[in-house]
């Protein structure tokens, strides 16, 4: 019989880069958007620093990369084209990262309650799952739209847990970059990053509470925090 020793505690979840690998899909929009424009592509290794600041900020510096003027004016129509072409293909190339559908199983048998703070609009990160998360193993989906303020806002971490039913006080979060990392620290909560996500610096040298390389690891570092 599984000990139920997460009874009581919320785990919340980054999306992009922590529980999918969403880079070829988000740089193969930026690259149609490019293509369309006659501007060259954007290598898929070479951009996917690029992910995790939000669609703007992706489209920004993707045409940058591609040796582009930005144009602060087309931006909004950009935007709705990028999300537009996004939802098209949000997960044609997609995947969940190893054993992360065997964690969450884990964590949910051991009385643990799941749920998302993810800066992807919640409409997109819905989508995403319905696709590559069978199932309902998130009590509560809050992308920006679902909460007072987005991350690295505290707010964001805690609202998205008390609308899955758990007490902010006992939560942890799960992230890659430092976005996450300062929304947990604001909210008062432990942290664990991954490796394989999107940062500029390296998860292991941000300071998180742990740092995970696979997903495997992630229910007994779980253990160690609550201990």
């Amino acid at each position: 019989m599984t000990e139920r020793d997460l009874h009581g505690w919320t785990i919340a979840f980054d999306l992009d880069g922590t529980l999918v690998e969403t880079a070829p899909d988000l740089v193969g929009t930026l690259n149609r958007l490019l293509a369309q424009r006659n501007l060259p592509p954007v290598p898929l290794e070479s951009a996917r620093h690029l992910i995790g600041h939000g669609a703007i900020a992706l489209l920004k510096r993707g045409f940058e990369a591609a040796g582009a003027r930005w144009d602060e004016d087309a931006a909004p129509a950009l935007l709705s084209a990028f999300l537009a072409d996004y939802l098209d293909h949000i997960a044609d190339h997609s995947t969940v990262y190893p054993g992360s559908i065997r964690a969450l199983d884990q964590l949910a048998a051991r009385g643990a309650i799941l749920c998302v703070a993810t800066n992807k609009p919640t409409d997109l990160a819905v989508a995403l799952f319905e696709v590559t998360h069978p199932g309902d193993r998130f009590a509560a989906v809050c992308g920006p739209q679902s909460v007072s303020a987005k991350k690295p806002d505290a707010a964001h971490i805690r609202e998205a847990v008390i609308q899955a039913g758990g007490d902010p006080g006992r939560a942890i979060m799960v992230g890659d970059s430092v976005i996450d990392l300062n929304a947990a620290r604001a909210a008062g909560v432990p942290c664990i990053l991954t490796t394989f996500g999107y940062t500029d610096i390296p998860a292991a040298d941000l300071g998180a509470d742990a740092v995970i390389a696979h997903y495997d690891d992630l229910p007994a570092a779980i253990g160690r925090l609550i201990a």
